[in-house]
């Protein structure tokens, strides 16, 4: 029996924004509008909509020195339309759900009372995660809630992939290699598939997704072989204002040094660093090629990020044993060809060779016709992937009912 409500929201809460969107609860699920919250904390806050329906379109500033005051707003806006009826599911991207949780699955208070205890695996998240997953159950407690955790495509990596170089007592904490990314690299996988075919999406794949936050994946049949984010999404290569990979001697040594605490180290790791540590100007890459002629700094920024990405890909494409096909996704992955070019160039040996024509187009194959490896620009979807997520399970859970 179809359900009567027919649209199903994603929210995707990051620290300082949060990100919505609209579709409809069918087969093709249809976008009705995308939106959100930016520059949370900030007095220039503006919440914004694009529509299929113009009327659906604004933007507006807002007061929203928080998260609290940010997520009300929200509430406010949803609870005024005249189609919240027909909502039948809300799908939350939750970023960490340590060892227990991983596949989509109801909220119940049970499962917030655990994520609360996860917080410190990733403070600068999970708390604000946290709050818009409880604030929705208050505000819609009838609605279901689906809980879509963005460690889930990388859950059964291999053993020797998820082991982290500490005492092994500390597995037992769930600590552990995670990877994050993961509704971005199940959507471009399935992406891949119906662009390229099953053999492609099957075999030997190196995903770059590269954005304000940035990682790599590397998969073989299918399944994640392994990914350069960790414990956290602070590790693996240098992002906007995130390090990437760091020396662990660097947490003694600033806290005898400056008296850096540990909670001064994670905030300089996670806010400080990246492209705006290295460059002192600006975490936005588009600002550092703009400016890289005449700032060292901005070159060495940009050069940084390039020589670490392309490391990564040397690295996965050893542990797959070759390369098929290196796919480029996210907001630096997708709209910047110089960094493309940059990061392909001196990998020719893996048979990596662009057709810049096509490149500086960001068309979706940017490799030549004759290379052994296909390389490709593919636009993810995190919120169409939790709308699908969100939309299976509630599939599921029908055909158990009768």
């Amino acid at each position: 029996m179809k359900p009567s409500s027919q649209r199903i929201l994603t929210i995707n809460g990051g620290s300082s924004s949060i990100k919505l969107a609209l579709f409809e609860h069918g087969k093709s699920l249809d976008l009705i509008l995308k939106g959100g919250i930016e520059r949370i904390g900030l007095p220039n806050a503006i919440f914004s909509a694009k529509g299929a329906n113009p009327a659906d379109s604004f933007s507006l500033p807002i007061t929203a020195p928080d998260h609290t005051a940010a997520v009300s707003v929200l509430l406010d806006w949803i609870g005024k339309r005249s189609d919240t009826d027909a909502l039948c599911a809300v799908g939350h991207r939750v970023l960490q759900g340590g060892p227990k949780y991983y596949r989509p699955q109801r909220i119940t208070t049970e499962m917030i009372t655990e994520l609360r205890q996860l917080s410190p695996f990733d403070p600068d998240h999970m708390p604000e995660e946290i709050e818009l997953i409880e604030a929705f159950r208050e505000r819609f407690p009838k609605l279901a809630q689906i809980a879509c955790f963005d460690t889930a495509f990388h859950h059964d990596l291999p053993r020797v992939a998820q082991l982290i170089a500490i005492p092994r007592r500390y597995e037992g904490q769930g600590i552990r290699r995670y990877g994050f990314h993961g509704l971005s690299y199940s959507f471009l996988l399935e992406e891949l598939g119906r662009l390229a075919g099953g053999k492609a999406a099957r075999g030997r794949v190196i995903f770059a997704h590269l954005g304000n936050g940035a990682s790599l994946a590397a998969v073989l049949n299918g399944k994640s072989f392994d990914t350069s984010m960790s414990f956290t999404p602070a590790s693996g290569v240098p992002m906007s204002t995130r390090s990437g990979d760091l020396d662990p001697g660097l947490v003694s040594y600033l806290g005898a040094t400056e008296k850096m605490s540990a909670k001064e180290f994670n905030i300089m790791v996670n806010t400080q660093s990246g492209l705006l540590g290295i460059s002192e100007t600006s975490s936005d890459m588009r600002d550092l090629l703009k400016h890289e002629a005449e700032d060292v700094r901005a070159a060495e920024a940009v050069a940084l990020f390039c020589y670490q990405v392309k490391k990564w890909i040397g690295a996965y494409a050893a542990t797959l044993g070759g390369l098929d096909t290196l796919v480029f996704a996210g907001g630096v992955g997708e709209n910047a060809p110089l960094v493309r070019t940059r990061i392909c160039k001196g990998l020719e040996f893996l048979g990596i060779e662009l057709d810049e024509t096509r490149n500086a187009k960001s068309e979706g194959v940017i490799s030549k016709v004759s290379n052994r490896a296909v390389v490709r620009v593919i636009h993810t979807n995190e919120e169409l992937m939790i709308a699908k997520t969100v939309s299976q399970l509630l599939a599921t859970e029908r055909s158990k009912e009768n």
